[in-house]
């Protein structure tokens, strides 16, 4: 068999076709080589008992552990069985339950004393840890000959606890694993020996041998030192390929030029610009000048001033005969960025307009909802030429919008945007225009080189002047309901004192909603009183709304903002918040980006808990916009002792989003860190972790720099390619390529 293919080799030749079924459906395992990729999380010593004081919420685990006692207990007047077994490591306990037939063998089985490995999604019930119907294997086999089988197998030896789902628990995988192992010896080394052998680095088939079976701690490090290193190489030597086509692209230079559209804005600025937005101006200037597109990601805290570093870059673009497009991810957004640019500019957004100043351009806007009379005039201004500014929605990617000279695309919180729209949009220029991504997640520097390792990156770190504190809290509305009834209190207070309000929550709430499957699903019931937060739907729009004006709010205007109501109305009601008309506002997370209301100082946010953190930090950015101090108030059901009560103190304790998204990165760790629209890379690290491993992946980035610098086709280094192949293939790359 040649080196490459006994990697490819289905899973379902060797381990048989039930297994395989499993694997590939649950864990995404195909080959012989995704399974020898599929890490053990952690490793149990024969004897060293996990933890049981430390086990996570929600998460399927695997316990070793020794049964302190075991009972049936009856219930339904007799009807029904129950077995609870307690388990014991000397830190902690945790309860079992069996039900119905489900009891017989286990109530045999486990025995006080018996010691044996557990599996299980860990749950509360009564206040008690509990694992319901785990999965298990005893350690200590009565028979003679299953004693020694079982010793054999895990007496003084590092057990691997892999990740596992229900339907295949971790000593499972190990078994599967152990029939894969021998094609370690196969696996295709992409590191350059120089590389490999100046870093010290263990071989990559003892080190898949050393990571799956370690004799010794020292074992498991070499492994994943070198392991590691793979993934963060592998994966930069593709982003440095990639910057390096990019270069090769022509694009059009766009230099400013004096006395033009972008001078006569400056000159009219009722305000001078921070120092950060002057260095990051100075940043996109200079990409523009250049003969090849400028990629750059703009990254800022909410309110530090992207626009206005967008907008410049704009300007300029125009005042080198070029146009200029903006894609927000909303249309709520579309308009109010449309229309602060329109108001920042004055008579400057009025070219060829009576009243209009002479070195003017025109600004449209075009999103899906237009009418079909005001979409004719916008195409038709961009085919001219005459608008040398068009802000929109996706719609400005269909194939009927024409542009006369696309310059530069700046794309607003791009996490937002399908990866095929940007390129899309990039495909109108007649060469490739310049791109500026701009997101108010603050990124920390390692997923910026990880994520956006395409992009060259500029931080506006500076709020600017104005800009005031907001205080934010918990409010634990099961525990404490009067802490709640307090928050409705603090709303009216604001309000009494001439301010305004937000709340959000987590869904619109009218009859039928979206499943995300695109199935309409009936309307959600209500929980009962004692139901678990959990399992109720999360709050609703329209049900709170309705409540708070009959209740807590009564007598205060309460409007309400989702993304289901036409455009016009929506417009309406920003505007009417806007103006000052409108007390309180309940919206979904449509108001996250974008929406800029200085006289509101107050957000209740319900069910907080449903949401990430880096959005909770996005929403609280709406208050606190003017000289008065914020106040946002995150209100969960969340059980005091449960990650997502841990999560949401997180939020409470610091407005530093880079700090934030730290700790999100830290929580999201199983995978989820690169997101989605990064679905390629987020599936080949397996063992790099983004927010850990800074200097591996620096270093790497280093490396692969240099080796593409000196070799971009890679041909002096074929066992590289290969690797680089299966990592990328065709999807992935343009995963990466677009960002």
């Amino acid at each position: 068999m040649d080196r490459v293919s006994s990697f490819d080799e289905p899973l379902k030749k060797l381990l048989g076709g039930a297994t395989a079924k499993v694997m590939a459906e649950h864990l995404d395992l195909h080959t012989v080589g995704d399974l020898l990729h599929h890490y053990p999380r952690r490793y149990e010593e024969r004897g060293k008992l996990t933890a049981l004081a430390d086990l996570p919420l929600d998460e399927h685990v695997t316990v070793v552990a020794q049964v302190a006692d075991a009972r049936i207990l009856m219930f339904n007047n007799g009807r029904g069985k129950r077995l609870e077994v307690t388990l014991t490591d000397g830190s902690g306990r945790l309860q079992l339950v069996f039900f119905g037939h489900g009891v017989h063998k286990p109530h045999k089985e486990l025995l006080p004393g018996r010691q044996a490995m557990f599996a299980g999604k860990v749950s509360v019930f009564n206040r008690k840890m509990q694992l319901a119907h785990p999965t298990y294997q005893l350690l200590d086999a009565s028979d003679a000959d299953e004693a020694t089988e079982a010793v054999d197998a895990f007496a003084g030896r590092l057990l691997p606890i892999y990740p596992a789902c229900k339907q295949l628990d971790s000593w499972r995988i190990a078994k599967a694993v152990d029939a894969v192992l021998p094609s370690a010896q196969d696996a295709v080394d992409p590191l350059p020996v120089s590389l490999r052998e100046g870093r010290g680095f263990t071989p990559l088939p003892e080190a898949l041998l050393k990571v799956h079976r370690p004799q010794t701690k020292a074992d498991i490090e070499d492994a994943k030192a070198r392991l590691k290193w793979d993934e963060a190489f592998v994966l930069q030597v593709a982003l440095a390929r990639r910057r390096y086509a990019d270069t090769q692209l022509p694009a059009v230079a766009r230099r400013p030029v004096e006395g033009g559209l972008l001078d006569a804005f400056d000159a009219k600025l009722p305000f001078t610009l921070t120092e950060g937005q002057e260095k990051v101006s100075k940043e996109i200037f200079d990409d523009l000048a250049t003969e090849h597109p400028m990629h750059r990601l703009l990254q800022g805290e909410v309110g530090s001033g992207k626009t206005m570093v967008a907008l410049r870059a704009m300007l300029t673009v125009v005042d080198a005969g070029g146009q200029a497009a903006m894609l927000a991810p909303t249309e709520v957004l579309a308009q109010q960025h449309h229309r602060s640019i329109t108001e920042m500019m004055g008579e400057l957004a009025e070219g060829g307009m009576l009243g209009g100043s002479d070195q003017g351009t025109k600004v449209v806007l075009l999103t899906g909802s237009m009418g079909a009379a005001a979409r004719r005039q916008a195409l038709l201004d961009l085919v001219t030429g005459e608008a040398g500014i068009v802000i929109g929605t996706h719609a400005l990617i269909e194939d009927k919008v024409q542009f006369h000279d696309l310059g530069l695309v700046v794309v607003d919180e791009q996490h937002r945007f399908g990866v095929e729209q940007r390129d899309a949009l990039r495909s109108k220029g007649k060469q490739p225009p310049h791109l500026l991504v701009m997101t108010a997640t603050p990124i920390p520097r390692t997923v910026a080189m990880t994520v956006f390792g395409d992009l060259e990156t500029s931080v506006l770190d500076q709020l600017p002047a104005g800009r005031s504190p907001i205080a934010s809290h918990v409010v634990p509305a099961k525990d404490k309901p009067h802490f709640l009834a307090r928050a409705w209190e603090r709303v009216r207070e604001e309000v009494e004192n001439g301010h305004q309000a937000y709340v959000v929550c987590p869904r619109i709430g009218d009859e039928a909603e979206e499943d995300g499957k695109g199935a309409k699903k009936t309307k959600a019931k209500k929980a009962a009183p004692d139901e678990d937060p959990e399992k109720r739907p999360p709050l609703a729009v329209l049900e709170v709304a309705d409540e708070l004006r009959k209740g807590a709010l009564a007598g205060l205007s309460v409007e309400v903002l989702h993304g289901r109501m036409h455009p016009d109305e929506k417009d309406d009601v920003m505007r009417r918040f806007a103006a000052g008309d409108v007390d309180v506002l309940v919206a979904t997370t449509v108001i996250e980006v974008g929406v800029n209301v200085p006289n509101a100082t107050a957000m209740v946010i319900m069910d907080a808990d449903r949401f990430g953190v880096s959005q909770l930090h996005q929403l609280r950015g709406r208050v606190g916009r003017g000289s008065a101090p914020g106040l946002c108030l995150l209100v969960s059901e969340a059980h005091e002792a449960s990650p997502a009560r841990a999560r949401l103190s997180a939020v409470a304790a610091t407005l530093d989003g880079f700090e934030l998204s730290r700790i999100d990165l830290e929580q999201r760790r199983e995978g989820d860190v690169l997101g989605q629209a990064q679905s390629g890379v987020r599936s080949s690290l397996r063992m790099l972790t983004v927010i850990d491993d800074e200097e591996v992946i620096a270093a790497a980035r280093e490396e692969a720099v240099a080796i593409v610098a000196a070799d971009p086709e890679l041909e002096h280094l074929p066992e590289l390619r290969t690797v680089l192949a299966a990592l990328l293939d065709k999807e992935r790359e343009e995963y990466l390529d677009k960002g």
